[in-house]
């Protein structure tokens, strides 16, 4: 298999070239670490993430009910509210499946009048709750999470490499520099 220019370009630090130096390799092996870092670090943490929060979610679905409550006073119509969701809190009653009463606040659909049965959901001690998220909303929000888990992990990684290069960087001028008060004396003549 013939040799593309563009390999050899791109792996020329790992070659034995006269004219690589030690800080060619240092600037190799941080360049392989941080995208190794990034790759397998950024997949593990991005797959733990999302399944800890499809956990969650499926969690959720399995401990909240959904129960029949009596709205206690009347929720006025709003104007038009951000996200189209025109949803107020609101006073509800309902009876727990272990038949105790009990009160509280949740946010129902404006509009309604008093005594309006309106569907609630509880958690598995009876507080009031937010309706579980659904299967495919679940999984989304996983892989969104998972995704933002990754990307937190690879922003300072990339930082850390990019400020290791840096300093890399600034040794190899301030040797350059050494190196050039060394020579520039002799170059001090004209040729013309």
């Amino acid at each position: 298999m013939p040799r593309t220019g563009y390999s050899r370009k791109l792996l020329w630090r790992w070659r034995k070239n006269p004219l690589r130096r030690r800080h060619d390799i240092v600037e190799a092996w941080i360049v392989l670490a941080t995208w190794t870092v990034v790759a397998v670090g950024g997949t593990v943490t991005g797959l733990v993430t999302a399944h800890t929060a499809d956990e969650m979610f499926a969690r959720q679905r399995t401990e909240r009910r959904s129960v029949r409550a009596v709205l206690l006073n009347d929720v006025p119509r709003g104007t038009g509210t951000l996200g189209g969701t025109d949803r107020r809190p609101a006073s509800v009653r309902w009876t727990t499946p272990g038949g105790s009463t009990r009160t509280g606040r949740t946010l129902v659909s404006t509009g309604l009048k008093a005594g309006t049965r309106v569907t609630v959901w509880q958690n598995a001690q009876g507080r009031l709750t937010l309706a579980p998220t659904g299967s495919t909303e679940a999984a989304i929000e996983s892989g969104f999470l998972g995704g933002a888990a990754a990307l937190a992990l690879a922003a300072p990684v990339f930082g850390a490499g990019a400020a290791a290069r840096w300093r890399l960087d600034r040794r190899r001028i301030d040797e350059w520099d050494r190196e050039w008060d060394l020579v520039g004396p002799r170059w001090g003549h004209k040729t013309s």
